[in-house]
């Protein structure tokens, strides 16, 4: 890692992992400070207050108004962390309201909801109109008292007969992981109201489907990969419980911060008895059934996915450029790829970015991201592209292409364009095919011919629900080594290389696996499958371990008595000349809520046996 896990934290989770590079301007905007009132949330008809900034440059006015941004903040955070978007795109034209997130510090008491759209997208439905324009929007200014109604955003309403407008404005929406999803949830929801009136949208860091964020099972994946545009299984993932228990925290803490507006007792008994801990009810459900049973139930896996794009994919018809993280194993790469495969295939204009930070190391490659300064750096200037076409039609209409940053480019003194790939569309097309050769209890060869493949049979067991494997401790330091502990992991690894071999995608892992006692109670359900790690390491001349950006692959295999199709972690990653690429199954990582009981597990090679690793290269 190379920050602290204090700034971490406050840049990763709170501003959603982008970092400005640059002290802000001395003539800065200073924003309108306001109390936004939405309504009719959700089932509930809830009300909730919102607290905003309104940024409006110099010289926009309504005799000169400009187009606009909507952003709110990663998951734990406030307006506040969208001060240098708002100022640097502003300085290009912008006027951007930047809101708190429902269920953050606001002083109002509405419960986090996971940006689903019923809540979170009908409330920044709410907020475009505000920027049209609309003044049935109650908004007022918190220094003055006045009511206030935006004039100064470009209006792109429809002539409608004997309708009443719908206060179009032009803007888009752009932000990170919790303000990244968030503009999912805006596009579906007006959508649904038949308005559309969100541009373009710029989502960075964020999940496809929350029960695979959470919960990851990469062995039952729709043809086995999540190129398919879904990352559905059919069995229950492997609880991230670290990455849980410190959004439980953080949102806890948000909800007693703004326990100063429950001094009224009626108040504070309907927030007891509606919300927990700050979220909705079926939060802490999720919770509860993975400390006592160890998996989520289904009724949990629907509602996490109902929270999530995934489920409501084919509403989403706004230009989008997604930008995931390369370092990130809680919203992983697999996520964008299902995103971006799903909305091409239904004809959305869409572009993938994979950036070199995320949520585990929020440092950004120099020249790559700047806020403050969006043309100075790599994807401010594409983001600057996006919404200047999308959302005030100037400009070339932006590639809808695959790019990805090499480390190693840079390393080598590249520029930070010349760090990036580019390709038409993922996935790349090339792959390489390594098969298993055992030849030792704890692994053995992977060989590119069949023919080299030896007849053995290797195996390792799980100790118990936490670990001992170390891959991450999430969210906080990641210097410490990786470890397998004798007999609990096997490896299979190639001679050393003869020359680079550059992985860009999600390799595959094929396999047959024997576990006699796991076959005997995996009808019994998700508690009685088998729960194992997959993962990739690259070995140096001297033996040393590096597991790219700390990814693995957790799997809870249905049926151990047929092969399975595991995807390992997307990754961009070069093997160099004289290191050895490895494909590790362990039986238990500290990062994860794993099997209760021991589960001894074999894997033999030789003939008729399918054993065998894809790798896509470029």
């Amino acid at each position: 890692m190379r920050r602290s896990a204090t700034a971490l934290l406050s840049a990763a989770v709170t501003a959603g992992g982008t970092v400005a590079l640059a002290p802000p301007a001395a003539a800065d905007m200073a924003p309108r400070d306001l109390t936004i009132t939405v309504t009719g949330l959700g089932p509930e008809n809830r009300t909730c207050r919102i607290d905003a900034d309104l940024y409006v440059p110099a010289g926009v006015d309504a005799a000169h108004p400009a187009p606009a941004l909507l952003a709110t903040n990663g998951f734990g955070g406030t307006k506040a962390d969208q001060a240098d978007l708002a100022q640097g795109f502003g300085e290009h034209g912008y006027v951007t309201l930047s809101y708190t997130g429902l269920g953050f510090v606001d002083g109002d008491l509405c419960p986090i909801t996971l940006d689903d759209v019923e809540h979170d997208g009908a409330a920044a439905g709410q907020l475009l109109r505000f920027l049209g324009g609309d003044p049935s929007i109650e908004a007022v200014d918190d220094a003055t008292g006045e009511r206030v109604v935006v004039d100064q955003v470009v209006r792109e309403d429809r002539p409608r007969r004997g309708r009443p407008p719908v206060h179009d404005p032009q803007v888009g929406m752009l932000g990170g992981s919790y303000g990244g999803q968030i503009q999912f949830a805006a596009a579906a929801a007006e959508r649904r109201a038949g308005t559309d009136r969100l541009d373009a949208i710029v989502p960075s860091i964020t999940w496809n489907d929350l029960a695979y964020s959470l919960a990851p099972e990469n062995s039952g994946l729709p043809g086995g990969t999540a190129a398919s545009g879904s990352l559905r299984s059919s069995s229950a993932g492997v609880f991230k419980y670290q990455w849980a228990a410190l959004f439980t925290a953080l949102g806890a803490i948000n909800g007693a911060q703004d326990l100063a507006a429950l001094r009224d007792p009626a108040r504070w008994q309907a927030f007891a008895r509606t919300t927990c801990v700050n979220f909705e009810p079926e939060v802490c459900r999720a919770l509860a059934e993975v400390a006592l049973q160890g998996h989520p139930s289904q009724a949990s896996i629907d509602f996490l996915r109902s929270n999530s794009v995934a489920s409501y994919v084919d509403q989403v018809r706004v230009p989008a450029l997604l930008v995931q993280g390369q370092a990130d194993t809680l919203f992983n790469l697999q996520e964008s790829v299902a995103t971006y495969t799903a909305l091409r295939e239904q004809g959305t204009p869409t572009a993938l970015v994979w950036q070199s930070s995320g949520h585990s190391d929020s440092t950004s490659a120099p020249g790559e991201m700047d806020l403050r300064h969006p043309q100075d750096s790599y994807l401010g200037a594409r983001a600057l592209a996006w919404l200047d076409h999308h959302v005030r039609g100037l400009g070339p209409e932006p590639a809808t292409d695959f790019s990805f940053h090499r480390d190693w480019v840079q390393a080598a003194g590249g520029s930070i364009s010349e760090a990036y790939g580019v390709a038409p569309t993922y996935p790349l097309g090339r792959e390489l095919t390594y098969h298993l050769s055992s030849t030792a209890p704890g692994g053995g060869d992977l060989v590119p011919d069949q023919r080299q493949v030896r007849r053995g049979t290797s195996g390792y067991g799980s100790a118990g629900p936490f670990g001992p494997n170390y891959t991450e401790t999430s969210f906080l330091d990641q210097t410490g080594p990786v470890t397998d502990p004798a007999g609990t992991a096997v490896r299979f690894a190639t001679e050393p290389l003869a020359r680079p071999l550059d992985v860009v995608g999600s390799p595959r892992l094929t396999v047959q696996l024997g576990s006699p006692a796991v076959a005997a109670t995996q009808l019994g359900g998700p508690g009685g499958q088998l729960v194992a790690y997959a993962k990739v390491y690259d070995i140096g001349p001297d033996g040393a371990v590096e597991l790219p950006n700390r990814l693995i692959s957790p799997v809870r295999i249905g049926d151990v008595t047929r092969p399975v199709t595991i995807e390992l972690p997307g990754i961009v990653h070069r093997f160099a000349a004289g290191h050895r690429l490895a494909v590790v199954l362990a039986g238990g990582d500290l990062a994860y809520r794993g099997a209760t009981l021991p589960q001894p597990v074999t894997i033999t090679t030789g003939a008729g046996a399918v054993q065998s690793l894809t790798v896509p290269v470029a």
